[in-house]
């Protein structure tokens, strides 16, 4: 990969331990190699050495924004920054940190060899979200892991009509349904039975949560189909039947009876920059401890 980063945005997760020490720790190693430092216009005043730094107004402003945080802060940037163009590199400050590149501890050697041209652009896809209702579009908008369709406050079944480019595929009778993308499937997905799907992969994961069928597992289909999810459940004697939408676990969109919500991929993609082109098997084996043996 050549390319350069010169102008060098900076956002940090909110509430975040030892925040100011790890800016400038960040900070410090930027000045060192020549950089422009531009913070996140709505958290500089969290940060220490903002007064140095220039608040970025949109990607045309960064080569690369650097997310001090973790996988929801990442989701919360992507979602603020609007425009797919601009790499992200993650330096994990969370509790997993799936979507991080390095820790804390390594930037002084990390951080100086992935600008200078050391490392490789990881592309992810999306998933491209519409809710309907009727003729009139509630909302539209994107999700780099999961789209999930579920009940709200009230602890019962709903029912989810679901088609595949315009074929019936069933109708899901359970609390809910997450409509994953590959890189998604380590997330939400996973804790509720769906497979784990290398994020390569040109795909889409439908994942019932706790259907009421044991005919209804999780499926897969390319990422290329049109799946169209319509909310059939009807109020009861006792209270509405809450049924909501929520991406990435951030954006919330309250669904009623008939409402319709059309899922398809995204033509952009997002840039995350790595060490190495694929890192997915250690990171499996690191941070999910997947196919460890138990000790008994």
């Amino acid at each position: 990969m050549s390319q350069s980063f010169n102008k060098i945005g900076l956002t940090v997760k909110s509430g975040l331990s030892y925040k100011h020490e790890a800016v400038e720790s960040v900070c410090r190693i930027l000045k060192k190699m020549n950089k422009e430092i531009y913070g996140d216009p709505k958290r500089m005043e969290d940060m220490d050495g903002s007064s140095d730094m220039k608040p970025y107004k949109s990607e045309n402003d960064i080569d690369l924004l650097i997310v001090l945080g973790g996988d929801g802060t990442i989701m919360r940037a992507i979602r603020e920054l609007k425009d797919f163009s601009t790499p992200i590199l993650c330096i994990n400050r969370g509790t997993i940190g799936f979507l991080a590149e390095i820790e804390l501890s390594d930037v002084k050697t990390d951080l100086p060899l992935l600008l200078n041209n050391g490392g490789m652009l990881d592309e992810r896809h999306m998933l491209n979200i519409k809710a309907l209702r009727a003729k009139e579009e509630l909302f539209s908008g994107y999700a780099l892991n999961d789209a999930v369709i579920a009940q709200g406050t009230i602890a019962r079944l709903v029912d989810l009509h679901t088609k595949i480019n315009n074929e019936e595929l069933t109708s899901f009778h359970a609390d809910g349904l997450i409509l994953s993308t590959p890189t998604g499937s380590t997330a939400y997905s996973l804790a509720a039975g769906g497979p784990i799907v290398h994020p390569f992969l040109s795909a889409t994961i439908l994942t019932p949560i706790n259907p009421h069928s044991f005919s209804q597992k999780p499926i897969v289909v390319p990422s290329s189909s049109k799946i169209e999810v319509t909310v059939s459940t009807k109020t009861n004697k006792f209270k509405d039947t809450e049924v909501v939408l929520t991406l990435d676990g951030q954006v919330y969109v309250p669904l009623q009876h008939e409402d319709k919500i059309v899922i398809s991929k995204c033509t952009r993609t997002v840039k995350f920059l790595r060490k190495r082109e694929d890192t997915f098997f250690g990171t499996l084996r690191d941070k999910l401890k997947w196919g460890e043996r138990l000790e008994i």
